[in-house]
């Protein structure tokens, strides 16, 4: 059976496909950062801040946040002097930046920025798995599609979804409140800063879902395949700020851990000297890091990162919402439980009913997990016949979106098993409603049984009219012996809709019993009596001893997954 094709795109397709995505030019990069007050960028990059958390303290949005040129070098050229990028290639754009770069200071761009801890300056180091070449949107990109085809996931879109510390949310409200102090009475201050910035969450996704888009083939929405990313500090990232010495208002405080599941990239995170002046008790998980700055003056500015004292990791999680199976199962041996029975370490029975269905569906979507629901159950002696017993398959993260045919070939396969244990009819994909609809009326559905019937003495035509001519018969039942040790004792009443007998060709006292019942009615119990504890039973209507050897449920009378 063929499953949907996967979009398999090789690695070394991978710059091609970036190429072909539309970049930013560098006359619009030239005009977003000369549209920005040129002293307070200048303030902001001799604090360490990075280019893009300048763009987005000034509410800068969209695409130019995966600009490759877009660094502190490049707006420090923008700004410093009469030359600008607006007629330049992008080729001459990096030769021009890489050599201001290396003339001035080369270490530039590699100090880690104060505010978002490195994230949006992409300077991650490799772990076993994977290596980024360069400090670019386009290498996560790459990274981040590499996984995604490695683990074999088919996708026609996908939404991205961000984690940061909370740290550099307390990083924002600080410096927003200095640059609020200094430049409030400025008259581009209300204008600029009227939206308010853009979340560090909100860069990151900017920056690197266009590339992310180009390298997957698909479009970025509100889609049941998601990609997460999360900073988190590893436990290495102790640190606090220093003080001068004899200053007894500064603490040291340890930071937390933030885990991720995935594969881990390590960003840099440093530890923060204060001046004289500024008494910070900070942390790097949650508490302020620059201290409330409604009160500071620009002697903020003399804050600086002063080396680095441990990594900050950096993981993707790629999975799919679970997609639900609906259909109805036939189970054709009396050997076959419902759901998996294992009894210290032994198993009940040859099989079960969700294992045959559920492991085949895993299977060839390849999942990584399922859940089997059903509407009722039976037992493991019981056969279930006619159209089928209602059941949902719930499959985790599937790799393969199985398409109507995929579907159709699926219930082919688990008809044709050798084993021929369990069969399965109008097998198909449903929505997470599904289970509503399954559920929907089943205290109120009706079951039709078929059950073969030994009594004390020979049946005559009377018993056939007296069975066949009870109609809604109320009958109370407690709950049977066989079940105490797992049910409450409780009294039931139930009905039993209508019956009829069908005679066996060469016995008199064997028969088949065909009867309709409200959900819940134990069949077996209202055959024999239990012992009088259920009232009453087909030994007292007929006036004798009855036993029932095999039975069958030949309908669940429920409107869901027919055809």
């Amino acid at each position: 059976m063929e499953g949907p094709q996967l979009k398999h795109v090789p690695p070394t397709a991978a710059h091609h496909l970036l190429s072909d995505a539309p970049e930013v030019a560098p006359s619009e990069l030239n005009d977003t950062v000369q549209s920005l007050p040129s002293n307070a960028v200048k303030d902001l990059l001799s604090q360490e801040i990075c280019a893009r958390c300048i763009f987005r303290l000034f509410g800068v949005q969209g695409h130019i946040y995966s600009c490759s040129l877009l660094s502190s070098s490049t707006m420090s050229y923008i700004i410093g002097g009469p030359t600008d990028l607006s007629g330049d290639t992008m080729d001459s754009c990096f030769r021009k930046c890489e050599n201001l770069s290396s003339s001035k200071d080369p270490k530039c761009d590699a100090k880690l920025c104060s505010l978002c801890l490195g994230i949006l300056q992409f300077k991650f180091s490799c772990d076993t798995r994977t290596q980024l070449n360069k400090n670019t949107p386009d290498a996560v990109a790459v990274l981040i599609a590499d996984m995604v085809r490695e683990d074999g996931h088919q996708i026609d879109s996908f939404s991205l979804e961000v984690s940061v510390p909370p740290v550099i949310v307390e990083n924002d409200n600080a410096i927003q409140s200095y640059m609020r102090t200094r430049y409030g009475a400025e008259p581009w201050f209300q204008e600029k800063l009227h939206f308010g910035c853009v979340s560090t969450k909100d860069a990151l996704k900017f920056s690197i879902v266009y590339p992310l888009e180009n390298l997957l083939g698909c479009k970025s929405n509100m889609n049941s395949f998601r990609i997460r990313l999360t900073c988190g500090l590893s436990n290495s990232s102790k640190g606090a700020r220093k003080c001068p010495e004899g200053d007894k208002s500064c603490k040291r405080i340890k930071t937390g851990l933030d885990n991720g599941v995935g594969v881990t990239y390590d960003s840099m995170v440093s530890h923060i000297e204060c001046s004289d002046s500024s008494k910070v008790e900070s942390n790097l998980d949650g508490e302020k890091p620059f201290n409330s700055l409604l009160e500071m003056s620009s002697k903020l500015c003399g804050m600086f990162l002063e080396k680095v004292i441990g990594p900050c990791h950096f993981t993707v999680y790629c999975c799919r919402a679970p997609i639900y199976f609906g259909g109805r199962y036939l189970k054709y041996s009396r050997n076959v439980s419902q759901t998996r029975w294992i009894i210290d370490d032994e198993r009940m029975g040859e099989a079960s009913v969700e294992e045959i269905i559920g492991e085949n569906i895993l299977q060839r979507c390849h999942g990584d997990s399922y859940k089997f629901h059903a509407a009722g159950r039976e037992d493991i002696d019981v056969r279930m016949l006619g159209p089928g017993r209602p059941f949902l398959v719930e499959v985790q993260n599937v790799r393969l979106v199985p398409s109507d045919s995929f579907v159709k070939d699926l219930e082919k396969l688990i008809n044709n098993l050798e084993s021929k244990l369990v069969g399965v009819k109008n097998l198909k994909l449903v929505g997470s409603h599904g289970w509503n609809v399954m559920r929907e009326g089943e205290a109120e559905k009706q079951k039709q049984y078929a059950a073969l019937v030994w009594i004390s003495r020979p049946l005559n035509d009377e018993d056939l009219q007296s069975v066949s001519s009870l109609k809604d018969l109320k009958i109370l039942q407690r709950t049977p012996i066989r079940v105490l040790h797992r049910r409450s004792p409780l009294e039931r009443e139930k009905i039993i809709h209508w019956m009829k007998i069908e005679t066996v060709a060469g016995s008199s006292q064997y028969f088949l019993l065909h009867l309709c019942t409200q959900a819940g009615t134990y069949i077996k119990e209202f055959v024999h009596g239990d012992l009088g504890r259920t009232h009453p039973s087909i030994g007292t209507i007929l006036g004798c001893r009855a036993e029932i050897l095999q039975l069958d449920v030949t309908n669940v009378k429920m409107d869901c997954f027919l055809p």
